[in-house]
């Protein structure tokens, strides 16, 4: 085969074939990028040097164009690929405070309860300590009963509430 054969049989689809390529990548990418595309099918089939053995070039130039634009699609994309940075602040996990505010409310109407069950001495003597802080010493001159009347009165308080976080599995 020589050159002048090839580059005929080239010259000759080129003619046939050009405006048919043209509207395909008119259709597709509008009139501004088209020409360029369309040169660049017909440079890649030049290069390879196939045109005189195209037994169906419409075709084979279709198959051209549409890969020229896929792997065109692909690289605008991988170009175009954004990025975040990540924040640490920002972005960190953050605690559950809204379930932890409504555990925190259960827990504590159970044990409201668990109180409003007990003996009114042995929540008083519970509470004076636990809210109020004061020693057993202290609690036993405010309710006149002795040192341990107070430590018997805090053990059952504590035991029910033992058994209270047991049952409820606080």
């Amino acid at each position: 085969m020589t050159p002048s054969r090839s580059t005929a049989a080239f010259e000759a689809l080129y003619r046939t074939e050009y405006a048919r390529v043209l509207r395909f990548f008119r259709k597709r990418v509008g009139g501004d990028d088209a020409p360029d595309l369309a040169q660049e099918v017909f440079i890649k089939l030049f290069a390879a040097g196939v045109a005189e053995h195209l037994e169906n070039p419409p075709a084979y130039l279709t198959r051209c164009a549409r890969n020229l634009l896929i792997s065109r699609a692909r690289r605008w994309a991988s170009a175009h690929i954004v990025t975040c940075p990540i924040d640490e602040g920002r972005d960190a996990p953050v605690p559950p405070e809204q379930t932890w505010q409504i555990e925190e409310g259960d827990v504590r109407r159970v044990y409201r309860r668990t109180l409003l069950a007990m003996p009114r001495k042995t929540r008083r003597i519970f509470l004076m300590h636990r809210l109020k802080c004061m020693t057993y010493v202290e609690i036993s001159e405010q309710v006149g009963i002795g040192y341990d009347g107070v430590e018997y009165h805090m053990m059952r308080a504590l035991a029910r509430c033992r058994r209270t976080a047991a049952v409820h599995r606080l």
